[in-house]
């Protein structure tokens, strides 16, 4: 049976015709699903009975499950989300001073095998649909809701599991659903993609205005690129460089730059003083990571003297940088991590 969540508005709309209905009962259902976020077909109290009764016939609202949830000591939450085929895969909820944000899922496992990632040590499983990705956005706000929670969710990033431009036919379905007006109406300054580098959809991304792009970067050359993103760098750093040269940008946008700091691989005063010349023709600002420690993978957290000392030469340079505040360690907030421990569990997966 067809997923209502899966459906863009108009293909919803055909739907509806296709049953014998008008046009404009569409409208109606969207609102139930989105605004309310309605898991039942006949809780649609303001749709009449008789398309109740044939919607339930053709179609299901299917939501990701539930499987457990984690609370960090900082607020952060981190779930593991079962999908209809027994897979699964993690969303975060992270706390802001005013607000949420959701880091969300693309695909179940990821093809790009980056080293330091546990989602890489899983491979790839398949990509996710429009409703399995939304269906994160209905699960975290629906947490939020039960819990008397004042702060709204209102920040999305795409950074979770999976190569977002690998998934793209799905994404694009996704962020125009999540931009709808009688829907969850996200403004495209409010949702954020981003990619290891993968050439194809790139620009083609940046033409739909639907998001801002954030570029998991991690390596200022490409031999260190290959050591690391042997998946990512198979897009030459200097051809990755010229595409997002001409990405385009919104007046005062600028890109952002992922930079995960490795403790004796690319946290040196050499590498960033490369990475502030490889950063020198375009818009860029610079989001530092300090490397979150996973099992079973063999790069190390740099102190915290030589992550400053890195921002220090970028800023010096005159780059905008700042370094993202590690929340969540104590859930194994890090992609991947929660599915892996699962999976050596027996849980979420085939």
């Amino acid at each position: 049976m067809t997923n209502l969540t899966d459906l863009t508005f108009h293909e919803l709309e055909a739907l509806i015709v296709s049953l014998g209905e008008p046009p404009y009962r569409a409208r109606q259902v969207w609102q139930w699903l989105w605004q309310k976020g309605c898991r039942d077909i006949s809780e649609m109290t303001d749709v009449s009975k008789a398309l109740r009764a044939k919607l339930s016939e053709a179609a299901v609202i299917a939501w990701p499950e539930v499987v457990r949830v984690r609370e960090s000591g900082d607020g952060t939450v981190k779930f593991l989300l079962g999908l209809a085929d027994g897979e699964a895969v993690e969303c975060v909820l992270i706390p802001e001073k005013d607000h949420y944000t959701a880091c969300l899922s693309t695909q179940v496992g990821c093809a790009m095998g980056c080293g330091f990632c546990a989602t890489g040590m899983l491979g790839f499983r398949r990509n996710m649909t429009p409703g399995e990705m939304l269906g994160q956005v209905l699960v975290a706000r629906r947490y939020l809701l039960e819990r008397g929670e004042t702060l709204l969710l209102r920040n999305l990033v795409f950074m979770g599991m999976g190569e977002p431009l690998l998934n793209y036919e799905n994404l694009i379905k996704t962020l125009e659903a999540l931009h709808h007006p009688q829907g969850l109406d996200f403004s495209s300054r409010r949702i954020t993609i981003s990619t290891a580098g993968v050439k194809r959809h790139l620009l083609e991304l940046g033409k739909t205005g639907l998001c801002s792009l954030a570029v998991s970067l991690h390596a200022p050359t490409q031999a260190t690129r290959e050591r690391i993103m042997p998946g990512a760098a198979r897009l030459p750093l200097a051809e990755l460089m010229e595409l997002l040269r001409q990405y385009p940008l919104k007046p005062r946008e600028r890109l952002t730059f992922e930079y995960l700091l490795l403790e004796g691989v690319n946290d040196s005063d050499a590498d960033a003083r490369e990475l502030v010349r490889l950063l020198s023709r375009v818009k860029a600002k610079v989001n530092l990571i300090v490397y979150n420690a996973t099992p079973g993978l063999p790069f190390r957290q740099p102190r915290p003297e030589r992550v400053f000392a890195f921002q220090d030469i970028l800023k010096e340079k005159g780059l905008t940088a700042t370094i993202r505040k590690s929340k969540g360690a104590d859930i194994a907030a890090a992609c991947g991590q929660l599915r892996a421990e699962a999976d050596c569990q027996g849980e979420g997966g085939a």
